[in-house]
């Protein structure tokens, strides 16, 4: 509770859940029994929920203040629009309870489900709390309701349960959605379709169960997909944790190829980061296996960096065996890594292995990590090649240089030298010589993202070759990109202008 003076009277938030009278908790029933002030919000229409659900517990001899709301989801025509009439209403509200609490009046104002959770309450509390001493009730919410009036277990052990509200862009909320193990989705009303579009982008719309005023005698609930036209404001959707074990019974399980970005946590989208959650398998090359955080129940299968045949068969055969499996790549799966990998096994034609679905999740490669970090040297035509002769000849590597160079096109270096393999990284800064002059910028980005991360802007006569190995990356531009000099602090940016010469 709040202090504030002792001489006035004192404020109750009271949450007084969902609808049904008889989740109104033991103290909420205490303080509208006892408050000589029970004020509720009103829609235009003259009916309050809030106080409905309070009635029982109401005496004849309370003061009763209805705060009637100039507009609840429609547009209005205040001059200041929605956020200022609704402003204004609650500066109205406050100065109208202040009134009876300098009288010495305790005043308990209702609000639904929780005060401090979406609640009504809390913008009289941000006005109030300060000048009178504050209690605020807790309620059962209206999630929680509809979870157990419609048998819905939302989380288990260490599912993510996150909450969202409906009025959210569809496509923000598809990724929410995408990144979490379970959700509740709040607020329909008008942008129900949205939601249920955003669910069906995210993958979880047939496990979504339609909840609406959960608790009260106009309750009704539906799967999410047999739900079509208008829905109330006061309906939600429910999104479990899937039971993958439910999920999987009699079909195959699923590759899933992730892109965890070039470091840490941080560079996970949501939709690599659900792919990983919802994982039974953990595939990859140990250091990079060794980023995702760790969850019970998973099972992890670290490898060598040199055995991505034999990680890309393990998969599917997990998968065909009816494991949903997540194949870790560091970087984006697609550029230089595990989705080829995986789909050229698949491409062998092993009937064991046909109907294993495989899905590629994109992440942050480290060419984009690396030019962001000195600016935009990729704002133009780029090409993009790795220095590595392990899978292809030198000669291969040589010719595309050549071309590539010629065409004056920026460059991003893959793999540009090893311990073992030193000497092709001078033969191909040769090759590019023979078409960029010495000045041309040269971005040297090392283990973008980590603890350790170094990136130096250089030229391409002032390279140097023998402090680079397989945790760096280059970025060699074209004969338009410019550098912005470093001066007071500000580090040196590079980039390459949009436009071409004529």
């Amino acid at each position: 509770m709040s202090a504030a003076d002792v001489n006035t009277g004192r404020l109750f938030g009271v949450g007084v859940g969902p609808g049904d009278p008889e989740l109104v908790t033991v103290k909420a029933a205490r303080v509208i029994a006892t408050a000589d002030v029970v004020a509720y919000p009103v829609a235009r229409h003259g009916r309050s929920v809030a106080r409905r659900i309070a009635a029982p517990e109401l005496r004849g001899a309370q003061i009763g203040l209805a705060m009637t709301y100039p507009v609840t989801t429609e547009r209005s025509e205040h001059p200041g629009g929605y956020e200022a009439a609704l402003r204004e209403f609650y500066d109205d509200a406050a100065a109208q309870l202040a009134a009876h609490l300098d009288a010495g009046r305790d005043v308990a104002v209702l609000c639904e489900g929780d005060p401090f959770f979406y609640g009504s309450y809390m913008y009289i509390h941000d006005r109030l709390a300060t000048r009178y001493p504050t209690e605020v009730i807790a309620g059962v919410t209206s999630f929680s309701a509809a979870s157990a009036a419609t048998g819905t277990p939302l989380a288990r052990r260490d599912d993510v349960l996150t909450v969202l509200p409906g009025t959210l862009p569809p496509d923000l909320l598809a990724a929410r959605l995408r990144g979490t193990d379970a959700a509740v989705v709040l607020k329909l009303g008008r942008g129900f379709v949205g939601v249920r579009d955003a669910a069906e982008r995210a993958g979880v719309a047939d496990r979504g169960v339609y909840v609406e005023r959960a608790s009260s005698p106009e309750e009704r609930s539906a799967p999410l997909r047999e739900v079509e036209g208008e829905v109330p404001y006061m309906s939600l959707v429910l999104v479990p944790a899937a039971n993958r074990l439910a999920e999987r019974n009699g079909h195959p399980g699923r590759v899933s190829v992730v892109g965890i970005g070039p470091a840490g946590p941080n560079w996970l989208t949501p939709d690599a980061q659900a792919e990983l959650a919802a994982a039974d398998e953990l595939i990859g090359y140990e250091t990079y296996l060794a980023r995702v955080p760790k969850r019970r129940g998973q099972r992890r299968h670290p490898s060598d960096n040199r055995v991505e045949a034999q990680r890309a068969r393990h998969a599917l055969e997990l998968a065909a065996a009816g494991a949903r499996v997540a194949v870790v790549s560091s970087g984006d799966p697609g550029i230089f890594a595990m989705a080829s990998a995986v789909l050229e096994v698949l491409d062998q034609g092993d009937r064991r292995l046909a109907d294993v679905e495989v899905r590629v999740v994109p992440g942050l490669s480290a060419m984009q990590a690396a030019a962001a970090r000195v600016g935009a040297p990729l704002g133009h035509d780029f090409c993009v090649i790795s220095l590595s002769d392990q899978l292809k000849p030198w000669h291969v590597v040589e010719r595309r240089l050549d071309a590539a160079g010629g065409a004056d096109l920026v460059l991003a270096l893959y793999n540009p030298a090893s311990r073992t393999r030193r000497e092709q990284l001078a033969q191909a800064i040769a090759v590019i010589a023979r078409h960029r002059d010495g000045t041309t910028p040269v971005v040297v980005a090392r283990a973008v993202g980590g603890d350790d991360e170094s990136v130096l802007v250089t030229t391409l006569d002032q390279l140097d070759l023998d402090t680079i190995d397989m945790r760096t990356l280059l970025i060699v531009g074209s004969s338009t990109t410019r550098v912005i000099a470093a001066g007071d602090g500000r580090p040196t940016r590079v980039y390459t202008p949009r436009r071409y010469p004529g």
